[in-house]
């Protein structure tokens, strides 16, 4: 992560977190234990130079000895949406924000599970793969992942309708226990009213998802956005004609992709080939 200035919302969130800490009397090293936080992470924090997570202020206000009495959680909140800019890539920056804001999104996956549904563990074991990534970098990643998906758990979360071609099932991310864990979460989540998942079987061959991955945001009172993975980066496109070309290809692919019951059956028969 990029350092910041000393005005930044990162540097005020670690500058009052040390206060609280000092005030209750709590070295790097105790405070860490207590929140399930390395120190060295800690102190990233505490520096600006490191993005807390929701988890971590939830922990330090249950803290008698810190007194934060809601102040912490009542900082985070006012300044969640830029903590969380600093530990996406520049060119995702402006998508999450643009996910939370949508009605429906309609993703299409050819190599992964969307992150939405992914599992803390099988995020880790993709994001673990990049040359060169950090375990601190790692860390922040994951967690900021698994965050994205608190979308769904709103009140009134949007419809996520998503298609998988068979290959991310059979792909082995992680260990067996990994994938076993992750299609079974993917399982639950399906049952959900807001969630459609359905599988483009092997025996579909050629298709044109073969082109590659996408998602396509819909909104109440605004024109669609769509996002598009690339090898080494991401795009997130709002060329209208663009997005009526993916839209096309969304409809291509319903017609290629098992009846959702067959679609949930095919996920069951996965996950218990992975117990054989």
């Amino acid at each position: 992560m990029k350092q910041v200035d000393g005005n930044s919302p990162l540097k005020v969130f670690g500058q009052m977190l040390t206060f609280f800490r000092n005030r209750a009397g709590l070295t790097v090293d105790q405070l860490g234990a207590l929140v399930y936080l390395s120190p060295s992470q800690l102190r990233k924090v505490e520096g600006g130079t490191r993005a807390p997570s929701d988890d971590l202020v939830s922990r330090c206000e249950a803290i008698p000895e810190m007194q934060c009495r809601g102040a912490l959680r009542e900082l985070y909140d006012s300044m969640v949406d830029y903590l969380k800019v600093g530990i996406f890539p520049g060119w995702f920056q402006g998508w999450p924000g643009k996910e939370a804001a949508a009605v429906r999104l309609r993703s299409f996956q050819l190599v992964v599970l969307p992150g939405l549904v992914q599992t803390e563990r099988y995020a880790r074991a993709i994001i673990s793969t990049r040359v060169g990534i950090t375990a601190d970098e790692i860390d922040d990643e994951v967690a900021a992942r698994i965050e994205r998906q608190a979308i769904l758990e709103r009140e009134k979360p949007p419809i996520l309708w998503i298609i998988l071609d068979e290959s991310v099932l059979r792909r082995p991310v992680g260990s067996k226990e990994i994938m076993q864990e992750a299609l079974t979460h993917l399982l639950e989540m399906a049952h959900r009213p807001n969630i459609v998942a359905q599988v483009i079987p092997l025996e579909a061959g050629a298709h044109e998802g073969l082109r590659g991955p996408f998602v396509i945001a819909e909104f109440r009172d605004a024109p669609d956005v769509a996002y598009q993975d690339t090898p080494v980066s991401g795009q997130i496109i709002e060329d209208v004609d663009a997005i009526k070309e993916l839209a096309r290809t969304s409809e291509a692919l319903q017609r290629v992709t098992l009846p959702e019951t067959q679609s949930l059956r095919k996920i069951e028969e996965t996950i218990r080939e992975l117990w054989t």
